[in-house]
């Protein structure tokens, strides 16, 4: 009887010890989650913390932070700060400040990154993503002959040479440029550079202004100068809209029979994406001669990246759902013919609207528009993308890198021969991390990358 007892006791101890031991171990992965939930620098991505993120209400979350979280909180804000310190007392020499190895998700593939300061202003997402302010903090770079150029949102201009990338600092110049003369002569308010691109020695920029009219975007050209940029009007899209918002687009990129591609958002004007007699919604070829234009694509949202693959023949875009729905769209051009390929916006989306009844139809094909070739759900924040041909890639495949914002991330596809469809997945995660701009270059076998919080540029090296 008293051994059975003595065996009782020592399977009830055990069973508590058991279950003291999972309470703590739920315990601090509850803490871990709540940290990475409150935190500014998780992985958006990350279905556990999406799930804390579900369940704690937005002011409970901030209370935590700001109570429970505040030493982690404040050290992390502090190695922000005085990384913001150390950019600005270094002006413009470019100081390498951070080199990190990343070890891709999926295929556990190894990559080195550089990072370099910008002489520009931060993104500051205190004030709102839909800030009016953040929208000067938008910078843009190409890779032009072996010098790197860097636009700033506030109409900065600088470049450096290309080799400095492998120094300690990439000794950046300023070029003067007559940007805020244009807006002068047209009583116009600076709201934001939305792309940087070159061809031909020719220098191409798209410009968000204000005046009295509304709101507007349009493309300036400049000649390549190292002493002074002397930019004239390239394109203008004479439609404004009253109100700031974040879907204006603005990528411009090379196109065939000398023209040049321009992405335009639907800018919040209803139902501009779908209509032939606004430009809004649309991605235009523009002739370079004559300035006149003709639509690629319409139904767009927010378009924030654009590139033309002249072997196959392809546009591939990314653009910005609501809430949720960002996609991958790609227009066959040999297989559409002269049919003007029609994605959908602001009828069809994967996403949903962020207040309201979603009105918005899921299916694309069945409503008559070109279903994405990929979409997001939760967003990404999808930025720009690059493309990187089997004939200059190490693995000989070819292969999609798609950036994005939110979740401060690249996502890999391998890419089939016709371009569509995905044969594998991967995706480098930058912790704390934003990124505008991408560009692959064939010289140095290296990505180029703009990082918006510092800001940074940054250089990918596949090891």
């Amino acid at each position: 009887m008293k051994k059975t007892k003595k065996i009782f006791k020592l399977i009830v101890n055990n069973k508590l010890k058991s279950i003291s031991i999972f309470i703590i171990f739920l315990g601090l992965i509850s803490f871990i989650g709540a940290w990475s939930a409150v935190s500014g620098g998780h992985d958006k991505q990350n279905k556990v913390i999406l799930f804390f993120k579900g369940i704690i209400p937005t002011p409970i979350y901030q209370k935590a932070r700001d109570t429970i979280f505040i030493i982690p909180h404040l050290k992390e804000r502090n190695k922000f700060y005085k990384t913001q310190v150390d950019k600005y007392e270094q002006g413009l020499n470019g100081n390498l400040f951070n080199t990190e190895i990343f070890t891709s998700q999926i295929q556990k593939k190894k990559f080195e990154l550089k990072e370099f300061f910008l002489p520009f202003k931060r993104l500051d997402l205190t004030l709102g993503w839909h800030g009016e302010e953040n929208s000067r903090r938008a910078h843009h770079f190409e890779i032009i002959d072996n010098k790197v150029f860097v636009i700033s949102g506030e109409a900065q201009t600088i470049y450096f040479d290309k080799k400095n990338i492998f120094k300690k600092k990439l000794e950046q110049i300023e070029i003067p440029n007559n940007l805020f003369d244009i807006l002068e002569e047209t009583n116009s308010k600076l709201i934001g550079i939305r792309d940087l691109y070159y061809e031909d020695r020719k220098i191409y920029i798209s410009m968000l202004s204000q005046n009295d009219k509304g709101l507007t975007i349009n493309a300036y050209q400049a000649d390549v100068n190292y002493d002074e940029l002397i930019f004239e009007t390239f394109f203008q899209t004479n439609e404004y809209w009253s109100v700031y918002n974040v879907y204006s687009g603005g990528r411009l990129e090379k196109y065939k029979d000398n023209k040049i591609l321009f992405s335009i958002g639907f800018n919040g004007v209803w139902p501009s994406g779908q209509s032939f007699d606004s430009k809004f919604g649309k991605i235009i070829a523009i002739d370079k001669n004559t300035s006149e234009y003709e639509f690629i694509s319409i139904g767009h949202r927010n378009p924030q990246g654009l590139k033309y693959i002249d072997d196959h023949n392809i546009i591939i875009n990314t653009e910005h759902g609501p809430k949720g729905g960002d996609e991958i769209n790609i227009n066959y051009l040999n297989e559409n013919n002269d049919r003007i390929p029609n994605y959908g916006w602001a009828v069809a989306s994967y996403g949903v609207n962020y207040s309201g009844p979603d009105t918005l139809l899921k299916s694309h094909e069945k409503h008559g528009f070109d279903e994405p070739f990929k979409w997001y759900t939760p967003a990404i924040g999808i930025s720009q993308l690059e493309f990187l041909d089997k004939k200059y890639s190490q693995a000989k495949k070819n292969y999609l890198f798609i950036s994005s914002l939110r979740a401060g991330s690249i996502y890999i596809y391998e890419m089939n021969e016709k371009l569509d469809k995905i044969l594998e997945e991967d995706r480098i995660y930058f912790h704390a991390k934003r990124i505008r701009d991408l560009k692959y270059d064939k010289e140095t076998g290296l990505f180029f990358i703009i990082f918006e919080f510092t800001p940074s540029i940054a250089v990918l090296k596949i090891l």
